[in-house]
């Protein structure tokens, strides 16, 4: 057996970064603090995005030409034919899954009310009927974030009693014991990667919050009576 670099520190803190901040989303949108469930919307925004550009310039077991597959790699998999390290084939499905539901849910975010005093930064940009249309979607796709995190649990918990592989752990340190042969450290994902990566999850979220919307000119003054 031998240990290998897996996970490289960008994707571990994008995990728990995520996890903490879909935590606050909840617990916020709960208690009425709605001014921090907006605020954790767009951080999940930022690290979604950021996912997704670090998927194409990261580390090896981060990039998903890496680990996503055509269904006959899940076929492979299901057959115990496959013999990989990081996400399998149908763990990556999951990891996409969780990404889009994710991303939906941020995005739809921008432009939801509450039908009381709350709009999303960018609910100017649609009517109000489509405002309330996002809003509806926004509720009900909730329930199915919840349904897939808990899977997400069911199928760690299941590697760790069933296959007695700890997936938690290497999330943690980034290091894997593998089969000696069996794979090779993560290569790539440099400083200039994540600063790209970083740079485009800073813009994306700049321009969600409203930041960047040209302002409501202001109102004209009402005419004043000189009494003349």
């Amino acid at each position: 057996m031998t240990t290998i670099r897996l996970w490289d520190l960008p994707t571990r803190l994008f995990h728990w970064l995520l996890v903490l901040s879909v935590a606050g989303a909840i617990v916020s949108i709960k208690t009425g603090a709605i001014s921090w469930h907006e605020r954790f919307g767009l951080l999940v925004l930022g690290l979604l995005v950021f996912r997704l550009a670090w998927g194409l310039v990261g580390s090896t077991y981060a990039r998903f030409g890496t680990f996503v597959q055509g269904p006959g790699a899940v076929i492979r998999y299901l057959k115990g034919g496959w013999q990989g390290v990081g996400h399998n084939p149908l763990g990556a499905l999951s990891v996409l899954a969780l990404i889009g539901l994710f991303g939906f849910q941020a995005g739809s975010g921008l432009f939801a009310n509450d039908d009381i005093a709350f709009t999303g930064p960018l609910y100017p940009l649609v009517s109000p009927e489509w405002s309330d249309t996002l809003s509806s979607w926004h509720r009900l796709t909730e329930w199915w974030l919840y349904g897939l995190l808990i899977l997400h649990v069911a199928a760690v918990a299941f590697y760790a009693r069933v296959k007695k592989d700890n997936l938690v752990k290497p999330m943690i340190t980034g290091k894997k014991l593998v089969r000696a042969g069996q794979a090779q450290d993560a290569q790539g994902g440099g400083a200039l990667a994540l600063l790209v990566s970083l740079a485009f999850a800073v813009i994306v979220v700049a321009g969600a919050s409203g930041s960047l919307m040209t302002p409501p000119p202001a109102p004209e003054p009402a005419p004043q009576d000189l009494g003349w």
